[in-house]
C-alpha cells in the first residue's frame, strides 16, 4: 500500500516557528513531526510514500532525501500554488493504482492500521475517515454517523447550531481510486469543504472509523497545542530511557 503525507501547509498560527520551516518539520521529542509519521507508516509496512510540498520545500527534501535512510521510498510533489488536500491527491493520481492512505502530516497519531484496513474492506465503501472524539468541534471537520458507522453528513468547521456530532476528522483517510473522478485537475480542492460532502451527495458509501481505546491523536493547531504535545512526548521519551 502507498500513502500520501500532506506537508504543504504554511502553519501560520505557529509563527515564528514556521517562518523558515514547513509546519510538519517542527520538532517534537528531537525529531520533526514528519519523521515521526514516516516512522509510523514504515512500522506498519508502508514503504512507498509521497509527500506534497509548498512552503520551504528544500527543508523536507534535504532532511529525507530519497527516503532510503528512513526505510522508505519517497516521491515528492511540489506545488507552486497550494492545491488543497484533495488537489494534492489528484496531482498524484498516476501514483496510486489501488487502495491508498492519505495522512495529514502535521499531526501525530497512533492508529492500528491493520484494524483500520480490515474495517475499510469489510464495509466496501469509497473511503474511510479516521475519527476522534473532541469536545470543541468549531475548528474541525465533523462527521455524523448512522448505526452502521456510515457517514451521513460531513460539515467543516460547523456553526454552533450545526453541531450534531463530536466525532471529527483525525486527518487519516483510506481511499479507493474511484475518488479521483470527483476531484478536478490542477485547481485547489479540499476534502473537508468539497470532496467529502460531494461524495455523500452522490450517494457514495463513506464510513467513519472511530479511534478505539489505545489509539490516540495529538493535534497541533496552535502554539498551546504544540507545547502540550512536546510535553507529552518528552515525558514518554524520558520514561523509555
Amino acid at each position: 500500500m502507498k500513502a500520501l503525507l500532506l506537508a504543504a501547509g504554511e502553519g501560520r498560527r505557529l509563527r515564528p516557528l514556521t517562518e523558515k520551516l514547513p509546519k510538519p518539520m517542527i520538532p517534537v521529542a528531537g525529531k520533526p513531526i514528519l519523521e515521526h509519521n514516516i516512522s509510523f507508516l514504515s512500522g506498519w509496512g508502508i514503504r512507498e510514500i509521497a509527500i506534497n510540498l509548498h512552503h520551504c520545500p528544500e527543508v523536507v527534501m534535504n532532511h529525507f532525501g530519497d527516503g532510503s535512510e528512513f526505510g522508505v521510498r519517497i516521491t515528492y510533489s511540489y506545488e507552486p500554488e497550494l492545491l488543497g488536500t484533495a488537489g494534492a491527491v489528484k496531482k498524484l493520481e498516476l501514483l496510486f493504482e489501488d487502495t491508498f492512505l492519505v495522512f495529514y502530516g502535521d499531526n501525530l497519531i497512533n492508529c492500528d492500521l491493520t484494524h483500520l484496513l480490515i474495517f475499510h474492506r469489510a464495509h466496501q465503501g469509497i473511503g474511510t475517515i479516521v475519527l476522534h472524539h473532541r469536545d470543541d468541534v468549531s475548528q474541525s471537520g465533523v462527521a455524523v454517523l448512522d448505526q452502521f458507522d456510515r457517514v451521513t453528513q460531513f460539515i467543516e468547521k460547523p456553526q454552533e447550531d450545526q453541531v450534531r456530532s463530536h466525532w471529527v476528522n483525525a486527518g487519516v483517510f483510506v481511499l479507493e481510486t474511484e475518488v479521483f473522478k470527483y476531484i478536478p485537475s490542477r485547481i485547489p480542492f479540499d476534502f473537508g469543504k468539497e470532496i467529502l460532502p460531494e461524495l455523500l451527495l452522490q450517494g457514495e458509501r463513506l464510513y467513519g472509523y472511530r479511534l478505539r481505546e489505545g489509539e490516540e491523536i495529538w493535534w497541533i493547531d496552535r502554539m498551546e497545542d504544540y507545547e502540550r504535545v512536546k510535553a507529552i512526548f518528552s515525558k514518554r521519551l524520558t520514561n523509555n530511557e
